[in-house]
């Protein structure tokens, strides 16, 4: 962007909650502590998540990612991605021989757990989710026989009639908009289908929705940061033109933003976005009346690493304390917690 350019940005709206998501800050986390625990390479089975800036930094550091556990050699370390797994992926990766990791999303494995619950007691569940989507792909082969995906109204016309019971579930990181237009649709074709008492979608992702509907009315252009897989980014970018705004760009880095922009610009990323990549955004708009920053609420949720790191950190904590002569229960320990996956990444390519 040129320095002309940037002159006719007055100010920008800065969309709180963004980026990286409680779940996403625990997986690049740990694909960090293995990277920097095992030798190179370590595998990773599909992406860690859906961001070509995360990715492409874990590359840089030796991690191969593939969509084929066959493809890994066998007792190399893997990783399993955010979105979930289908079970026979992961005991296919247990029995390769490595230290294996799955840093599926916990919200994801809520929902795991109520399809195979429902399922074993005789329900056939009506699932809302993106076909090939890793999530989806994961999430219905938990019980494939029993699981029928949906995606719009349509789909859920062409639907037999049942006189099973059924349940209805679906993937964390869909748009709510669109959840509860094809939801709707299920509850008025069976009336009686069950739901769980708690929504599956992500309180990340809907908390992002409704930050960015608080600025898009006083923007004259929304830039919102993540890849063009990242589902919940893609629902940010068509919840921005849905609500009529005249600009609505979705790009990966501040290189991409084009010439011309003009006015009150909003700013938000995706929940796999790092906060660096909003910065740069930021500092190349250069706004001449400075950025406000409107937040909807705070998120405190925490997930911890996946439960065989904390064993291993623990272990490797304690023999290293032990081994130079320390008291492991008197010593410091780190708080995993008070590190953040944005400060993990930057010290991993430092």
């Amino acid at each position: 962007m040129s320095e002309t350019t940037t002159s006719q940005v007055e100010r920008v709206l800065l969309a709180a909650p963004r980026g990286f998501c409680a779940g996403v800050e625990m997986a690049i986390k740990a694909l960090s502590w293995m990277v920097r625990t095992f030798p190179a390479p370590v595998y990773c089975f599909h992406e860690i998540v859906h961001n070509k800036s995360v990715v492409d930094r874990f590359i840089a550091q030796g991690v191969i990612f593939v969509d084929d556990i066959d493809a890994i050699p066998v007792g190399s370390p893997i990783m399993l991605s955010a979105h979930g797994s289908a079970p026979e992926v992961v005991s296919n990766a247990i029995s390769r021989g490595g230290y294996v990791v799955d840093s599926v999303c916990p919200l994801v494995t809520k929902v795991h757990h109520e399809l195979r619950v429902r399922s074993n007691k005789g329900y056939k569940i009506i699932y809302i989710g993106h076909e090939g989507h890793e999530e989806a792909v994961g999430t219905m082969a938990v019980a494939p026989h029993a699981t029928t995906r949906v995606e719009k109204i349509e789909d859920v016309a062409a639907l037999a009639d049942s006189n099973e019971p059924l349940a209805l579930l679906a993937q964390t990181t869909l748009s709510h908009r669109d959840w509860q237009e094809v939801a709707q649709a299920v509850k008025v074709r069976f009336p009686q289908v069950w739901q769980p008492g708690k929504s599956d979608l992500c309180f990340a992702t809907t908390n992002r929705q409704t930050a960015l509907m608080q600025i898009v009315e006083d923007c004259d252009a929304v830039i919102i940061i993540g890849s063009s897989n990242s589902s919940n980014t893609l629902a940010l970018e068509k919840l921005a033109r849905s609500m009529n705004c005249k600009t609505v760009l979705r790009i990966n880095s501040a290189d991409e933003i084009p010439e011309g922009l003009a006015g009150t610009i909003g700013v938000t990323a995706g929940a796999s976005a790092p906060e660096e990549l909003v910065m740069a955004v930021v500092n190349r708009l250069a706004p001449r009346l400075g950025v406000e920053e409107v937040r909807l609420t705070t998120e405190d949720e925490y997930f911890p690493p996946p439960r065989n790191i904390r064993q291993l950190q623990h272990a490797i904590e304690q023999a290293s304390t032990v081994m130079i002569g320390g008291n492991f229960l008197s010593g410091q320990h780190l708080d995993d917690r008070s590190v953040s996956a944005s400060t993990v990444l930057q010290k991993l390519t430092n």
